[in-house]
């Protein structure tokens, strides 16, 4: 388990909004964003959070400082924590998930599945999200392997893909034949993410809500009956807001 002290590096922590997208969709949840990343997803919406030119942006937090924050925002009553990033798993997340746990709160992150955990099986809910080709990044099969074994198990586990085009359809389907027992999530790509600093930025609806209609209609030609298509709902409440 990591020390207590350990320094967290944090981009943002807002809430208690809902959760937008994949198996939680809905639910109420304060989001812990950590910053960094080993990852450079072409069509990233989060940026600011990736990138280290804006480290400057980020605070380097204690578990107790991290924790004290998740308290207040949630007015003390247990809540589920969103952990994301960049990629939450280059963080040292164990104390947190221990402090946490004792007050009753709940755990779920999101990793593309590059960087194994011991402290994955402390989770509740372990999303793993590898990056298709339209990312331009490639995934480490062995290294994904390797973060579904750290869980042991332990956290409820899913899939969720982010859909742009036909290759990338094609590599969920791949993706999800090699984990048959993992449930699926599918998620239309937005392809109009803002700039790190411009929340306020356009996005393109309704190309996002064709997608989503193409890869229903992808998803129930093929008779891919196990697969749930789901928006990010966030983004059709608020666009590509910060911090809701």
């Amino acid at each position: 388990m990591t020390a207590p002290h350990t320094a967290i590096r944090v981009s943002e922590i807002f809430g208690p909004t809902i959760q937008g997208e994949g198996m939680l969709i809905g639910l109420p949840t304060v989001f812990v964003r950590t910053g960094g990343c080993d990852y450079r997803c072409s069509w990233c919406d989060s940026l600011y959070a990736v990138d280290s030119r804006f480290r400057h942006e980020w605070e380097m937090m204690s578990t107790d400082a991290l924790w004290q924050k998740v308290v207040a925002l949630s007015g003390g009553r247990p809540v589920m924590v969103s952990l994301s990033g960049g990629n939450p798993a280059v963080q040292p997340l164990g104390a947190l998930l221990d402090r946490g746990h004792r007050e009753g709160y709940r755990f779920a992150l999101e990793t593309q599945g590059s960087v194994a955990r011991n402290w994955f099986a402390e989770l509740d809910v372990l999303v793993l999200s590898p990056k298709p080709p339209s990312s331009e990044m490639a995934t480490d099969w062995a290294a994904f392997d390797a973060c579904v074994e750290a869980a042991r198990g332990r956290p409820q586990i899913a899939l969720k893909l982010v859909v742009f085009e036909d290759t990338d359809y094609a590599y969920a389907r791949d993706a999800a034949a090699r984990y048959p027992r993992l449930p699926v999530y599918l998620q239309p790509g937005n392809h109009t993410p803002p700039r790190p600093g411009d929340e306020n930025a356009p996005i393109d609806m309704d190309g996002v809500m064709k997608r989503m209609e193409w890869l229903v209609e992808e998803v129930t030609r093929d008779r891919w009956f196990d697969a749930r298509v789901l928006p990010q709902l966030h983004v059709l409440l608020w666009g590509n807001k910060r911090g809701v």
